[in-house]
C-alpha cells in the first residue's frame, strides 16, 4: 500500500512549493486576476477568502491580508476588522451551504509553528461534521475530499458574493 495518496490536482502545489525564497503564493494568486481558477471566493478591501488547494477537510477556506504580511503586530486596524469580519462570513456561508457541525478556526505563526507560508499570514476555516475522520487519515496520512475544488468554488462564490 503506497504511504501517500494524492488527488490528481496537487502535484501544480507540491512542485510550486520548491523555492522558500519565491515569496508568497497567495500574492500570485491574487494578483493573477481569475477567481475562479485560483480559488479565490471573495476579495473584500483589505483581505480576501481562498480554498485552500491542500485542504484538510471539504470546505476549507483561509482568510488573509491582500498584503505580504507574516505577523499580527504587522496588520493595520483595517486588515484585523476585515479579517474577523471575513472569519464570521465565511463561518456563515459555510454553514449555510454545507451545513457542518462546527469548525477549526486559527493560524499558524512562524516556521516552527507550522507555518507553510510563514512570509503571508492567513486563518484557516476547517468544516467539521461528526464522524468526519474515517482510517484514510489514521492508516494511511491520506485525507478524502468527496467534492472537486472548481465544484465547491461554484458554490460558495456566488453565496459571498450575495452579501
Amino acid at each position: 500500500m503506497p504511504e501517500h495518496l494524492h488527488p490528481y490536482w496537487r502535484l501544480r502545489y507540491i512542485q510550486s512549493r520548491k523555492d522558500p525564497q519565491a515569496g508568497s503564493p497567495f500574492a500570485t494568486l491574487l494578483a493573477a486576476g481569475d477567481d475562479q481558477a485560483s480559488l479565490i471566493v471573495h476579495r473584500g478591501r483589505h483581505c480576501f477568502i481562498i480554498l485552500n488547494n491542500s485542504p484538510y477537510n471539504p470546505g476549507h477556506l483561509m482568510v488573509l491580508p491582500n498584503r505580504e504580511v507574516g505577523e499580527l503586530a504587522a496588520l493595520t486596524a483595517e486588515e484585523r476588522v476585515e479579517l474577523m469580519d471575513l472569519l464570521v462570513r465565511c463561518q456563515a456561508v459555510l454553514t449555510k451551504v454545507m451545513q457542518p457541525s462546527g469548525f477549526n478556526m486559527g493560524l499558524n505563526l512562524g516556521k516552527s509553528a507550522g507555518a507553510g507560508i510563514p512570509m503571508h499570514l492567513h486563518f484557516h476555516v476547517v468544516p467539521r461534521w461528526e464522524g468526519d475522520q474515517n482510517f484514510m487519515p489514521v492508516l494511511a496520512e491520506t485525507h478524502i475530499l468527496p467534492q472537486a475544488l472548481a465544484d465547491l468554488w461554484a458554490r460558495l462564490q456566488p453565496e459571498f458574493a450575495a452579501v
